[in-house]
């Protein structure tokens, strides 16, 4: 019975809420939710259905919120169920489904982030040769290597023991804790080694990528052509700044003993709540070709533009 219980169940830590407080978060939060999912699907709808955006811009971007959508749904939904049933024990099966998932989504916008770069810093620094280089082969390629899996395999193969989740949601380390008996060292080693790399290629690639490209519009004398690359790359600035602050203030609170139990979880749900929220906003208002391509869709079922409505 022990055994059954350690392979098919685990406790969940609880997300401390008072009773009064209850509903007013989960309505707030299936807002979110909703309000997120509205955009992300709009946004993907428009790069699916619009021909002016089946570029090989807009298909690596198509990564972006599909990624937003999945992070988010595979959290959030679970969450807020779990903070009004007060319920804190979940089928591991669907524990380990959870952490892959969100592990999928972690590791994958850093590479996602880089690859709109490269796309980028080939259009506006070698814009004669962009159709010969994103070629759909490199399109596919780039788009396939942004979602890797090999750290989150490394945990099946520990024995488990335990049951306690130590975090409000299944995530990577949560499972690795759940060993006892095994040697984590790899685990460790392994996932130091795979988060510096990610680091490095996703800062590095957008890094030089962004030199080159600033390089590209100060030797323009064309203003308008100044102009229109700050604005298609300000919007990837932007994503990419807001997600390095979540995450780096994510890994910072669980360094700070005096910071509440509460206050690290909160920390750790904002990583796959708050960029799918934001994110769809940054590229509708900073994208010129999804603005334009949204604004034709206001003003043919409204007679508005979509902008009039902020």
């Amino acid at each position: 019975l022990e055994d059954l219980t350690i392979y098919k169940c685990a406790i969940i830590a609880k997300f401390d809420v008072s009773p009064e407080a209850v509903y007013p978060v989960f309505f707030t939060g299936t807002l979110i939710y909703f309000f997120s999912v509205l955009c992300n699907g709009i946004i993907l709808a428009l790069i699916l259905t619009q021909r002016s955006l089946h570029k090989p811009m807009f298909y690596i971007m198509f990564s972006l919120p599909l990624a937003d959508l999945v992070g988010i749904t595979t959290l959030l939904p679970r969450l807020l169920i779990d903070i009004v049933t007060q319920s804190n024990i979940l089928y591991y099966p669907t524990c380990v489904l959870q952490g892959f998932i969100l592990h999928l989504y972690g590791g994958g916008v850093y590479f996602i982030l880089a690859a709109m770069a490269f796309d980028r810093y080939i259009a506006i620094c070698k814009p004669l040769r962009y159709h010969s280089i994103m070629t759909p082969f490199t399109v596919g390629g780039v788009i396939a290597l942004a979602w890797e899996v090999v750290l989150f395999a490394l945990q099946a193969r520990l024995p488990k023991c335990k049951t306690y989740i130590v975090n409000v949601f299944c995530d990577n380390m949560s499972l690795v804790r759940l060993s006892c008996g095994g040697d984590i060292t790899v685990n460790n080693i392994y996932g130091l080694v795979l988060t510096g790399f990610m680091q490095v290629v996703s800062v590095g690639v957008q890094l030089l990528s962004y030199v080159q490209i600033l390089k590209t519009c100060l030797s323009h004398t064309q203003s308008d052509s100044k102009i229109k690359a700050i604005n298609t790359c300000s919007a990837q600035l932007i994503t990419f700044g807001l997600f390095e602050i979540v995450s780096t203030s994510t890994i910072l609170s669980y360094h700070f003993q005096n910071i509440s139990p509460n206050a690290q979880k909160l920390c750790g749900i904002m990583i796959f709540t708050i960029p799918p929220v934001v994110n769809p906003i940054i590229y509708g208002m900073n994208t010129k070709d999804i603005r334009n391509t949204l604004n034709r869709f206001c003003r043919r079922f409204s007679g508005i533009t979509c902008e009039s409505l902020a």
